[in-house]
C-alpha cells in the first residue's frame, strides 16, 4: 500500500472509530466467545501447527482478556477415514471430543483425492466420510459449532501441473463438496484454496522463483503460506482489523481521535510526548523473512488484520524521530506522520511482546502434539493395569500443563503502558 493510500485508509479508519473514541472492545461480531474450546482437526497440513498457531496467537494478541482454549489435532496422511493416528472414530474421540470442544475446524482432502485425476469413487468416499465426521461431532454435542475449511491448494500455479487440468482442480471439486456440507448443516466456511492460490498467482508475477517457496513441496505451505490460511480463517470468524488507532493534533495539543486504546499525559511542546495503553498487540509476523515479505505484498493481511495506526498532525519540523519507551522506532517525515503510519509493521516493544505470545503458543502446541502422537496413540491399547493407570495420569497432567501454558500465554498478552516521544530530527 503506497503512502497516499495508507493515509486515506487511516483517515477513514479513524473517522469510523470516532463514534467510539477510547473504545476498549473492537470485538464486535467476532465468532469466538469467552470460555470457548477450539479443536483444529486435519491432516499433515494441520499437523504442521502453523496456520493453527498463527490463528491462536492472533486471537490472543487481539483479545488478551478472551479466555479460549486451543487444541490442534492434525495427523500426517489423514483422510476422512483416519490414518496413521487411528481410524476416524478413534481420532475423533481421543483427539477432538475428549476436549469437549465448542468449536471444531476441519480441513481434509489433500490426501483423499489420491494425487491423481478426479476419481468418482474416491470423491464419494470423501463425501460420505466427511458427513460421518459431522454426524459424530453433532451427536456428541448438538450445540457445538464447526468451521469447515476447503482443502488448501496443490501448487499448480508456480509449477507445472502433473497432469491435464492439474491436481488442484480436483481439490476445488472437493472444496465444493465441503461448501455444500457446510451450507446444509449451517456451519461456517473458510476457503483456503482460493486465498492461497490467489496469493501464489500475485507472488509469481512479482518473483517467480521466490513464489515457489510459498508451498515448496506443492502440498505443505511454508510459514508464509500458512499466514494466508490463518488470515482466511480469521476473516471467516469476523476478526477486526484494528489493533489501535490514534490521531494527535500537535498544534492544538489534543488527542483528536482514538480507538481501542487510552492516551494520557499528552504534552505537545517542542517534543511531543504521551503515554499509551493499547488494548491489543500487533500480529506477531516476521516481516523480515523474504518469503513472508512477498506474501505480505501479494495479500491484504496487513490492511485487513493488522492496523496499529498513528497519525500526528500540526508538526513544524521536516522530520521527527519516534521513540517508544526510549527505543527508536524510526525517523519519519512530517507529511508521513500527518498521513499516518502503521506501527504494526515495525519493530516496537509491542511487537516484541506479541512475539513472546507466539513463542508460548508454539510451546504449548508442540507439547500437545507430542502428547497424542508419541504417548497416547502408541500406548492407547496397552491393557497392563499399571501402564493404563499411569497413561491416564500422564495425559491428565499434560493437559493441565497445556492449560497452564495457555494461562501464561494470555497473561503475556496483557496490555502494557508505553511512553511515546516525537522529537525533531536532522
Amino acid at each position: 500500500m503506497n503512502k497516499k493510500l495508507l493515509g486515506l485508509f487511516i483517515t477513514g479508519l479513524l473517522a469510523v472509530s470516532a463514534l467510539s473514541v477510547g473504545s476498549a472492545d473492537p470485538q464486535g461480531a467476532f465468532a469466538l466467545h469467552n470460555g470457548d474450546r477450539v479443536v483444529m482437526y486435519g491432516d499433515s497440513i494441520t499437523a504442521q501447527q502453523l496456520y493453527t498457531n498463527y490463528a491462536e496467537a492472533f486471537v490472543v494478541t487481539r483479545f488478551p482478556n478472551l479466555k479460549v482454549d486451543w487444541w490442534s489435532a492434525g495427523w500426517g496422511g489423514d483422510r476422512v477415514g483416519g490414518g496413521g493416528g487411528g481410524p476416524i472414530d478413534v481420532r475423533l474421540q481421543r483427539d477432538v471430543l475428549a476436549y469437549k470442544p465448542t468449536l471444531v475446524t476441519v480441513m481434509l482432502g489433500m490426501n483423499d483425492g489420491g494425487y491423481r485425476p478426479f476419481d468418482q469413487a474416491l470423491f464419494d468416499t470423501y463425501q460420505k466420510g466427511y458427513q460421518h465426521i459431522i454426524d459424530v461431532i453433532k451427536k456428541a454435542d448438538p450445540a457445538s459449532r464447526m468451521t469447515l475449511i476447503l482443502p488448501s491448494p496443490f501448487d499448480d500455479v508456480t509449477q507445472t501441473p502433473k497432469f491435464e487440468g492439474g491436481y488442484n482442480a480436483v481439490l476445488i471439486k472437493y472444496g465444493d463438496c465441503v461448501k455444500a456440507l457446510a451450507q446444509a448443516n449451517g456451519f461456517g466456511v473458510a476457503d483456503f484454496n482460493t486465498a492461497v492460490d490467489d496469493v501464489l498467482a500475485k507472488a509469481k508475477d512479482q518473483d517467480a522463483t521466490l513464489a515457489q517457496k510459498i508451498v515448496p513441496d506443492r502440498v505443505h505451505p511454508s510459514p508464509a503460506g500458512h499466514l494466508v490460511m490463518a488470515e482466511t480463517l480469521l476473516k471467516s470468524w469476523g476478526f477486526p482489523s484494528i489493533v489501535s488507532a490514534v490521531s494527535i493534533d500537535a498544534a492544538a495539543g489534543k488527542v483528536a481521535q482514538s480507538s481501542n486504546t487510552a492516551v494520557t499525559k499528552l504534552n505537545a511542546g517542542a517534543t511531543v510526548t504521551w503515554d499509551e495503553l493499547d488494548n491489543a498487540l500487533p500480529l506477531p509476523i516476521a516481516f523480515n523473512d523474504p518469503v513472508i515479505a512477498l506474501v505480505i505484498k501479494s495479500s491484504d493481511i496487513v490492511s485487513a488484520l493488522d492496523q496499529e495506526t498513528l497519525q500526528v498532525t500540526g508538526l513544524n519540523g521536516p522530520k521527527y524521530e519516534l521513540k517508544i519507551d526510549d527505543k527508536t522506532v524510526g525517523t519519519f517525515a512530517k507529511e508521513d506522520l500527518a498521513a499516518g503510519i502503521n506501527l504494526a509493521t515495525m519493530s516496537t516493544p509491542m511487537s516484541v511482546q506479541a512475539a513472546a505470545v507466539l513463542g508460548l503458543t508454539n510451546q504449548h502446541d508442540n507439547l500437545h502434539g507430542m502428547q497424542f502422537r508419541n504417548i497416547q496413540q502408541p500406548l492407547q491399547n496397552d491393557s497392563f493395569p499399571p501402564v493404563k493407570s499411569a497413561l491416564a495420569a500422564a495425559v491428565a497432567g499434560l493437559n493441565q500443563l497445556n492449560s497452564s501454558l495457555m494461562e501464561e500465554q494470555r497473561a503475556t498478552a496483557e496490555p502494557v503502558l508505553h511512553h511515546y516521544s516525537l522529537a525533531a530530527a536532522q
